[in-house]
């Protein structure tokens, strides 16, 4: 009897030791199936996906900051209202902007780029149809000095500020030059501030619509007219015309010229009013560049005497029409040196720079 008291004794100490160490065991995985492992998992994936949404290739990192810290994702084109502050932002620690130039080249104080920790931010106070344009963001990547635009890590939206009185986003230049080219598309740039309105574009003399037939000419809001092969018969003064459920407003002109001069360095030319000089006369070095009508030239020279000798340099450039329907740019800068000596006599070398590279050309001045 004894050892029977002894067995059920020991088979209740067992069973109370399978208890406890089993009760912790229930307690943690009936913890584990409600939130906190859970809840880590997810985070992780939604962490991941947010940072994909916001970096990774075509995906928007503007985004405009609405009341009560509300956030919107701007698309490829956005309609704002006129006279309300906008703030945009771009998530990064290194961000570069661009908005209309116009913004820079008058220092417009109502706006401000602001760089934080986390974020740059970008505020437009008192916006108007002026305003019209594309606003980009974009990661700056640094190693050392050497810095560059990520293109990975960009986004653009072309903003409208639409106002009912000026259906054309207004411009400084109330009579443009267009210089049209038979080997590059040209842009007449009427640009609305809404996207609504109905453009047309025309000539002055003789009174004609060009219609937009989608293939050599288009329109694009953003743009103004595109025409896609432009020849002499553009040639004139043109005006575009805009109508939204109402009177239609007229644009600024523009004075389209053709022109015919290949792309490249320049094609410099150069003279001295007289190859064999006396000493006290007076001699001058004309440099002349025949070029495109909107590609600057820039002139420098080299010349005997430098440094010690007075010169005078003079600049000129005029448009000249060379045959029908064909415009010039004729740049010239002239050296003069009054009241020949000694050491003016030599070698005058003129260089000529443009976007495309520079020429060098030189005239020898002697005595006789």
């Amino acid at each position: 009897m004894k050892l029977g008291l002894v067995l059920c004794l020991a088979l209740v100490w067992v069973q109370l030791q399978d208890g406890c160490c089993q009760q912790p065991k229930r307690r943690k995985d009936a913890g584990g199936n409600q939130i906190k492992p859970g809840s880590k998992r997810a985070k992780g994936r939604h962490s991941k996906l947010r940072e994909k949404e916001a970096g990774g290739r075509g995906q928007s990192l503007l985004t405009q900051v609405l009341d009560k810290g509300r956030f919107l994702r701007l698309d490829a084109t956005t309609t704002l209202p006129l006279g309300k502050t906008v703030e945009l932002r771009c998530k990064g620690i290194n961000i570069g902007w661009s908005y209309p130039s116009y913004l820079n080249t008058y220092n417009d104080s109502r706006l401000s780029i602001k760089q934080s920790d986390k974020y740059s931010q970008l505020i437009l106070t008192l916006p108007s149809a002026a305003d019209t344009g594309a606003y980009s963001c974009w990661a700056i990547l640094c190693d050392g000095s050497d810095c560059h635009k990520d293109p990975d890590q960009s986004s653009t939206s072309y903003i409208y500020f639409t106002d009912k009185d000026n259906l054309f986003v207004p411009s400084a230049i109330h009579f443009e030059i267009i210089y049209l080219r038979p080997d590059k598309p040209a842009a007449v740039p009427c640009r609305v501030s809404t996207p609504l309105a109905k453009v047309s574009l025309h000539k002055e003399v003789p009174p004609v619509e060009i219609p937009a037939n989608g293939t050599l000419v288009t329109y694009d809001p953003t743009r103004g007219f595109v025409l896609k092969s432009p020849g002499p018969e553009y040639q004139g003064v043109f005006y575009c015309k805009a109508v939204i459920k109402g009177t239609p407003q007229i644009s600024t002109k523009y004075q389209l010229l053709y022109v015919e001069v290949p792309s490249g360095p320049p094609f410099v030319n150069i003279e001295a009013s007289h190859e064999f000089v006396r000493g006290g006369s007076t001699i001058n070095i004309t440099c002349t560049v025949l070029g495109e009508p909107d590609v600057d030239v820039s002139f420098s020279w080299s010349y005997p005497g430098q440094g010690q000798r007075p010169v005078d340099i003079q600049g000129s450039k005029r448009l000249v029409n060379r045959g029908v329907g064909r415009t010039t740019l004729i740049s010239q800068s002239v050296l003069t040196v009054e009241d020949m000596e000694t050491i003016d006599f030599g070698k005058y070398k003129c260089r000529a720079k443009n976007q495309n590279g520079e020429t060098q050309v030189a005239a020898n001045v002697v005595s006789g």
